[in-house]
């Protein structure tokens, strides 16, 4: 369980969680599991369907309404884009990163793709695809592409990118780019400067104060640099921001643990996979295993025994009248 906690712990950005659906053939996306049940499949207009329930922030069925987009049109790179990042919302990183790659490929200039890449390739650990993104959006980007060189000499590929990014940052003499230091934010984490990586999310805010996205950037960031109570408001601003925001509601509730506050963590896990459950499409399956490993160990350390067998049989609406935690 400790084991489990500190890999948990570790990952404030959050990973995927497991998927159990079967694969659409390889014409459509080589790597995106789709659901196979999925009642929207012949819904007219789903792709702006499916972006206003990812703005209401019922992310399940935008999920659903994105992937009938798609099996509609294979070739949409918009509705891919949708779909990558409503997954990574979700809590499903994987399937974000395979979204994002199959946009890509279908529009490789894509910069808010590639940004999102970035960003999910930080959250699962992966540091040379992090920095390859973050190098192709510079090169796409008309503002800075002049700065990419085939080579920096001996330079590792993290450093190699975050000069390029710290270079940018110079040219920006008369205002804040929100992007740029999005990407800086991001390289800071990767090197674990995690006060610089503060210092340019916060940039990036004073641009985009409502970007509920970049709140929880700032909130994972002050959580890696040990600033939990720090984290918790900047969590709690993008919940303000997009109640149905299921990664910052998760983080939310691992800063909760690293305080003590176990109680509070458990109702905001509950509160999430109770969320992810809402849309009627949504099964079991679908909910996510991050959020319930981390609603046992925060069980756990309540010295809660039947509540935590509750947990291991995956018993919701059980916990949620024990913790008196009711719908949104």
């Amino acid at each position: 369980m400790q084991a489990e906690w500190e890999e948990l712990a570790r990952r404030n950005w959050l990973e995927e969680s497991d998927s159990q659906q079967k694969p659409i053939p390889p014409s459509v996306s080589p790597g995106y599991y789709f659901s196979t049940t999925n009642p929207f499949r012949d819904q007219p207009n789903a792709f702006i369907e499916g972006q206003e329930k990812a703005r209401q922030g019922d992310l399940n069925a935008a999920v659903l309404l994105l992937e009938a987009a798609i099996l509609q049109d294979p070739n949409d790179a918009e509705a891919w884009q949708m779909l990558g990042t409503t997954q990574a919302e979700n809590e499903n990183e994987q399937a974000a990163i395979a979204s994002l790659q199959r946009c890509l490929e279908l529009r490789p200039n894509n910069l808010q793709a590639l940004m999102a890449l970035a960003v999910s390739f930080t959250n699962s650990g992966l540091l040379r695809e992090a920095c390859d993104a973050l190098r192709r959006w510079i090169r796409h980007n008309h503002r800075y592409r002049h700065l990419v060189q085939d080579s920096r000499g001996p330079t590792s590929p993290l450093q190699d990118v975050l000069l390029l990014f710290q270079e940018a940052a110079l040219l920006n003499v008369d205002g804040v780019d929100p992007d740029l230091q999005t990407g800086l934010g991001v390289l800071y984490n990767l090197s674990s400067e995690f006060d610089k990586a503060v210092e340019a999310f916060s940039a990036a805010l004073s641009v985009r104060p409502q970007d509920y996205l970049l709140w929880n950037r700032l909130g994972a960031t002050l959580a890696n640099g040990n600033r939990s109570q720090e984290a918790v408001e900047a969590y709690s601003r993008a919940l303000e921001l997009q109640p149905g925001f299921i990664r910052s509601r998760y983080n939310l509730g691992i800063s909760c643990i690293n305080l003590g506050a176990h109680r509070e963590a458990v109702s905001n896990f509950l509160t999430a996979l109770n969320q992810q459950r809402r849309s009627q499409s949504c099964s079991q399956q679908q909910m996510s295993a991050n959020i319930w490993a981390a609603l046992r160990i925060a069980i756990s350390m309540m010295d809660r025994p039947e509540l935590f067998q509750a947990a291991n049989m995956g018993d919701l609406d059980l916990l949620m009248a024990a913790f008196q935690v009711g719908d949104l």
